[in-house]
């Protein structure tokens, strides 16, 4: 499922980066909470919210999506 793939990577990028949920929530304006909905695959989340995400990860979409989270395989 997308979802918790694209959830699964922002939570390997973020942490990576050292960044807590809610620091990396006020880096790029959106709620903890929202963050930790997509963490866990929950949310649909909108084409301009992935940009901000990328941004505060400081990837690109390319970068983002390089994983084999999103190798085709269902998960």
């Amino acid at each position: 499922m997308i979802r918790k793939q694209v959830g699964q990577r922002l939570k390997e990028l973020r942490t990576k980066l050292g960044l807590s949920q809610e620091k990396f929530g006020l880096e790029v304006g959106l709620d903890r909470t929202y963050i930790a909905s997509i963490e866990r695959g929950r949310r649909n989340v909108s084409i301009l919210n992935l940009e901000k995400i990328w941004k505060g990860l400081k990837v690109t979409p390319k970068e983002f999506f390089n994983s084999t989270l999103f190798n085709g395989d269902e998960q």
